[in-house]
Protein backbone atom coordinates (compact mmCIF):
# COMPACT_ATOMS: atom_id res chain seq x y z
CA UNK A 1 0.00 0.00 0.00
CA UNK A 2 1.05 3.30 -1.25
CA UNK A 3 2.31 6.00 1.81
CA UNK A 4 1.37 9.01 2.04
CA UNK A 5 4.30 10.28 1.07
CA UNK A 6 4.28 8.33 -2.33
CA UNK A 7 0.63 9.50 -2.91
CA UNK A 8 2.11 13.15 -2.15
CA UNK A 9 4.99 12.32 -4.74
CA UNK A 10 2.17 11.02 -7.10
CA UNK A 11 0.03 13.84 -7.06
CA UNK A 12 -3.20 12.11 -5.56
CA UNK A 13 -2.95 14.42 -2.33
CA UNK A 14 -2.21 18.61 -2.39
CA UNK A 15 1.58 19.34 -0.84
CA UNK A 16 3.17 22.91 -0.77
CA UNK A 17 5.85 21.75 -2.48
CA UNK A 18 9.28 23.41 -2.32
CA UNK A 19 11.67 21.90 -4.37
CA UNK A 20 12.39 18.50 -6.20
CA UNK A 21 14.30 16.46 -8.09
CA UNK A 22 14.06 13.30 -10.38
CA UNK A 23 15.12 11.43 -6.31
CA UNK A 24 13.78 13.41 -3.92
CA UNK A 25 10.87 15.93 -2.54
CA UNK A 26 10.49 18.89 -0.01
CA UNK A 27 7.42 19.88 0.67
CA UNK A 28 6.39 21.63 4.42
CA UNK A 29 4.66 19.36 6.71
CA UNK A 30 1.61 20.09 7.50
CA UNK A 31 1.08 19.88 11.02
CA UNK A 32 4.41 22.13 11.48
CA UNK A 33 6.21 22.04 14.69
CA UNK A 34 7.60 25.83 13.55
CA UNK A 35 7.06 27.75 10.63
CA UNK A 36 9.12 26.38 7.42
CA UNK A 37 9.29 22.71 9.05
CA UNK A 38 10.18 20.66 5.80
CA UNK A 39 10.04 17.21 5.05
CA UNK A 40 12.93 16.35 2.61
CA UNK A 41 11.41 12.87 1.17
CA UNK A 42 13.16 10.09 -1.46
CA UNK A 43 10.85 9.24 -4.11
CA UNK A 44 11.11 5.94 -4.09
CA UNK A 45 9.02 4.13 -0.94
CA UNK A 46 11.76 2.67 1.54
CA UNK A 47 10.91 2.39 5.14
CA UNK A 48 13.98 2.77 7.37
CA UNK A 49 17.06 5.29 6.48
CA UNK A 50 19.78 3.28 7.23
CA UNK A 51 17.96 0.23 4.55
CA UNK A 52 18.92 2.89 2.06
CA UNK A 53 21.54 2.35 -0.01
CA UNK A 54 24.68 4.30 0.62
CA UNK A 55 25.24 6.30 -2.08
CA UNK A 56 21.07 7.17 -2.29
CA UNK A 57 21.39 7.88 1.49
CA UNK A 58 24.29 10.23 0.93
CA UNK A 59 21.85 12.09 -2.08
CA UNK A 60 19.22 12.48 0.71
CA UNK A 61 21.72 14.23 3.00
CA UNK A 62 22.87 16.42 0.02
CA UNK A 63 19.10 17.24 -1.05
CA UNK A 64 19.11 17.71 2.53
CA UNK A 65 21.34 20.43 3.06
CA UNK A 66 20.79 22.37 0.43
CA UNK A 67 17.12 22.77 1.75
CA UNK A 68 18.44 23.70 4.94
CA UNK A 69 20.56 25.90 3.63
CA UNK A 70 17.70 27.79 2.01
CA UNK A 71 15.56 27.56 4.98
CA UNK A 72 17.65 28.95 7.19
CA UNK A 73 18.26 32.31 5.34
CA UNK A 74 14.44 32.75 4.83
CA UNK A 75 13.09 31.89 8.08
CA UNK A 76 14.54 33.70 11.46
CA UNK A 77 15.57 31.36 13.07
CA UNK A 78 18.62 30.07 15.62
CA UNK A 79 19.38 27.05 13.50
CA UNK A 80 17.87 24.47 11.49
CA UNK A 81 17.20 21.00 13.16
CA UNK A 82 17.15 17.69 12.06
CA UNK A 83 15.28 14.99 12.68
CA UNK A 84 14.98 11.13 11.31
CA UNK A 85 12.14 9.59 13.36
CA UNK A 86 10.16 7.13 11.10
CA UNK A 87 8.05 5.92 13.04
CA UNK A 88 4.56 7.88 11.95
CA UNK A 89 4.74 7.11 8.44
CA UNK A 90 6.85 4.21 7.45
CA UNK A 91 8.74 6.03 3.93
CA UNK A 92 12.26 7.56 4.76
CA UNK A 93 11.84 11.47 5.52
CA UNK A 94 14.31 14.14 7.29
CA UNK A 95 12.63 16.72 9.21
CA UNK A 96 14.41 20.23 8.76
CA UNK A 97 12.72 22.52 11.80
CA UNK A 98 13.44 26.05 12.12
CA UNK A 99 15.04 26.52 15.91
CA UNK A 100 14.17 29.06 18.15
CA UNK A 101 14.83 26.24 21.64
CA UNK A 102 14.86 22.77 22.11
CA UNK A 103 10.79 22.93 22.63
CA UNK A 104 10.76 23.08 18.70
CA UNK A 105 12.22 19.57 18.26
CA UNK A 106 10.14 17.65 20.78
CA UNK A 107 6.83 16.77 17.96
CA UNK A 108 5.06 18.28 20.84
CA UNK A 109 4.21 21.74 20.23
CA UNK A 110 2.48 21.96 17.07
CA UNK A 111 1.91 26.13 15.21
CA UNK A 112 -1.26 26.57 12.90
CA UNK A 113 -0.86 27.83 9.78
CA UNK A 114 -3.27 28.98 6.93
CA UNK A 115 -3.31 28.51 3.41
CA UNK A 116 -1.93 31.79 2.63
CA UNK A 117 0.97 31.18 5.63
CA UNK A 118 2.09 27.89 3.78
CA UNK A 119 2.09 29.47 0.78
CA UNK A 120 4.47 32.15 1.02
CA UNK A 121 6.22 29.91 3.61
CA UNK A 122 6.75 28.21 0.28
CA UNK A 123 7.94 31.17 -1.53
CA UNK A 124 10.44 32.60 1.05
CA UNK A 125 12.35 28.94 0.84
CA UNK A 126 12.30 29.02 -3.03
CA UNK A 127 13.76 32.23 -3.20
CA UNK A 128 16.95 31.25 -1.26
CA UNK A 129 17.43 27.79 -3.82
Amino acid sequence: MASIFTKIIQGEIPSYKIAEDENFIAFLDVNPNAVGHTLCVPKQEINKIFDMEEEHYLSLMKFSRKIAIALEKAIPCKRVGVAVVGLEVPHVHVHLIPLQDMEDMRFQRKVALSKEEFESTVIKIQKQL
